[in-house]
């Protein structure tokens, strides 16, 4: 973790390094292509041999489907407090969803013609849901629920199973409860291939979804053009904008909220109190010393800086630029500040919205732009579960006043033959 104040000498260097663009590791990208052509190649065999050796169980074919039975005998075991809790989750993604979802709509255009568009839910999607240093449940509904919610009629799912070959039951329990119909232990960018690609065991998806690590993203940045691909979400981000009104102790929780995702996580503050920057830097100190997932926060905390801005001018130039998955806005009066952010994945307005609320209950899904691709990709919605297609219909009376006009199109571009096709029909 990284101090940084104007009068340091590296000052202007740390703030070159907030405006970034996601840009694929060579050797990650290396991996990645030699795993997805085993998959291509061998199917089953590919995905067995490659989850064997990054870690996972000993599989046999038959065993990479869960079966059905075992979900919801999941939801049915899991204890009442966990169900309640995701239940709750559920209503609020589900409503969530239903406000985003796309309905088609018809008009005429000023030849009298009908046009218009139609949202249908794709027929197979695949979900990746992260199951390595943690089972997260939460993922499963915020992009299952959002599958059902549109009407997808085969939801299927890949996480990673433990050396025992295991899922997490609350993981299952959650898929049940939000309407998978496929799950397989598998995880990695060996599973984003077999959802692209196709194996005997596992039928090919129209579109996937997803967070995952580095290897994963790569994986879908990859296939993308041979499977439709929602956005390339990476390693958990935080950005805290803190003024002197902030509580350092609920800063220093939310960036060590998203420290503990994992090693590659990464944490930013930037505040315009002296003061705020001190005690954050000791009250992370502090809790981190207190929580279990202390070697990940260790390894992670080295991607953390804190900065002293000059003005909160510099901190919303700052994080336009750095473009974080999660932005925390804890300022006296974040609803003025919170329009000037235009490349955040989810603003988080005041003290009492703590991000952690966003990954787990609050509606939206946590599933984010990272790497400063908020640039470009908005989060998940529920709508990129449905495939648009555009409705075009004239009669005679439409069509004769539209000819004039795409024959002058077709003599513009030397394409006679469009002319034609339109006037053959008033003849």
């Amino acid at each position: 973790m990284r101090l940084v104040r104007p009068r340091d000498k590296n000052y202007a260097r740390v703030l070159r390094t907030l405006d970034r663009r996601a840009i694929p590791d060579a050797t990650v990208e290396k991996t990645v292509r030699a795993i997805i052509a085993a998959v291509q190649k061998d199917g089953d065999a590919a995905l067995l041999r490659l989850t064997k050796k990054f870690g996972g169980p000993k599989l046999s074919p038959s065993q990479l489907q869960v079966p059905p039975p075992h979900l919801s005998a999941a939801w049915r075991d899991l204890d009442p407090t966990t169900r309640r809790a995701l239940q709750a989750a559920h209503r609020n993604i589900r409503a969530f969803a239903a406000k985003s979802l796309r309905r088609g709509w018809s008009t005429r255009n000023a030849q009298g013609a009908r046009t218009g568009e139609r949202f249908d839910p794709f027929r197979r999607v695949g979900l990746y849901v992260p199951g390595g240093t943690a089972p997260l449940v939460s993922t499963a509904l915020m992009t299952c629920t959002y599958a059902a919610a549109a009407g997808v009629k085969e939801i299927v799912a890949v996480t990673p199973a433990g050396p025992d070959g295991r899922v997490s039951p609350a993981l299952l329990a959650a898929l049940h409860l939000a309407g998978a119909t496929e799950v397989y232990r598998i995880g990695g960018a060996q599973a984003v291939a077999a959802l692209a690609l196709g194996s005997k065991t596992i039928a090919p998806v129209d579109k996937i979804f997803g967070p995952g690590n580095r290897y994963v993203v790569e994986a879908k940045r990859q296939l993308f053009g041979r499977v439709a691909i929602d956005l390339l979400p990476g390693p958990s981000e935080i950005l805290v904008i803190a003024d002197r009104t902030a509580h350092p102790a609920w800063v220093a929780a939310d960036l060590l909220a998203q420290a503990e995702h994992g090693r590659d996580s990464a944490a930013v503050l930037l505040t315009d109190s002296p003061a705020v920057l001190t005690a954050t830097a000791r009250e992370v100190e502090k809790q981190a010393r207190t929580l279990p997932r202390g070697k990940i926060l260790q390894d992670s905390l080295k991607n953390a800086s804190l900065v002293l801005v000059v003005s909160m001018d510099e901190a919303v130039n700052l994080a336009n630029a750095y473009a974080a998955e999660h932005v925390s806005l804890q300022v006296q009066n974040p609803r003025r500040l919170a329009p000037r952010l235009l490349t955040s994945g989810a603003i988080f307005l005041g003290g009492y919205s703590p991000v952690a609320v966003g990954d787990f209950l609050a509606g939206p899904s946590h599933e984010l732009p990272t790497g400063g691709a908020g640039k470009s990709f908005a989060g998940l919605t529920a709508d990129q579960f449905q495939r648009r297609t555009s409705l075009v219909e004239l009669d005679r009376r439409s069509l004769a006043k539209s000819v004039p006009l795409v024959e002058a199109f077709a003599r513009v571009e030397g394409l006679d033959a469009h002319g034609r096709s339109a006037r053959i029909r008033l003849a």
